[in-house]
């Protein structure tokens, strides 16, 4: 067992280094990181947040951040609560009269009738309705279509491009994501620990600016192709 807070500062302070120069390094704010030397821990958002950043800065100075972590879990986390099972209740089926059985299977209809078509992507979803009152449309009589001659250029339609995605994976352990528009100076999209496990999806019809606490936790794929390469270090890149 060991003292956290003052292990991080001695080996801050042996490298010469203020706290300025680690936030500009790390990307974590200069009171997190004092608040981490100072072991007040209540200071951070949640202890997702704690053991990110303590192991990001851990390993920032040259230490061994799993190590910090687990002094961590054994000296100060809180123990987490277990939540009851949810019980499912059977729910009674009322019978409806025979009368209204006609007018709810025609309610039934008229809301299977309505088609809605999402259209994904990174801008706010939009929704095109297909009412009932243009699936009942009289349908016209088709003719055959006229036959194409040689002289008479073709017609092709061209395809939309897909915008794509930026996908990251936190799949060996915590990782602090940060997203932002454009470049490190727009605005936030996306900025917290990311747990073990979890998955973010971002669109790519605008670029963003990614960067990681922990890359070497992150699987990252960027139009589906993966980014490999990642560094023991925090990383930045770009997603056009």
């Amino acid at each position: 067992m060991f003292e956290i807070g003052s292990s991080l500062r001695q080996a801050r302070q042996h490298r010469g280094l203020e706290l300025a120069d680690v936030e500009r390094e790390t990307h974590i704010r200069a009171k997190y990181l004092g608040a981490l030397e100072e072991e007040r821990f209540e200071v951070l958002p949640g202890q997702a947040y704690v053991r990110g950043f303590l192991r990001t800065y851990a390993e920032f100075l040259g230490l061994n951040g799993g190590l910090y972590v687990d002094e961590y879990n054994e000296k100060f986390a809180a123990p987490e609560e277990e939540l009851p099972p949810i019980q499912h209740r059977p729910q009674r089926v009322r019978e409806l009269p025979r009368v209204a059985r006609p007018v709810a299977g025609a309610v039934v209809a008229l809301a299977a009738a309505t088609v809605v078509v999402w259209q994904l992507g990174f801008s706010p979803p939009q929704r095109t309705a297909i009412t009932q009152t243009q699936l009942v449309a009289p349908v016209k009589k088709q003719t055959a279509p006229a036959r194409r001659t040689s002289s008479q250029p073709r017609r092709v339609q061209a395809t939309p491009k897909a915008p794509g995605t930026l996908v990251v994976r936190a799949s060996r352990g915590d990782c602090w994501v940060e997203v932002r528009l454009g470049s490190e100076t727009g605005p936030v999209v996306y900025e917290r620990v990311l747990g073990e496990g979890g998955m973010l999806r971002f669109g790519l019809r605008k670029k963003l600016w990614l960067r990681l606490g922990a890359p070497w936790n992150a699987d990252v794929t960027v139009r589906g192709k993966p980014v490999g390469g990642l560094p023991h270090a925090p990383v930045s890149m770009t997603a056009a």
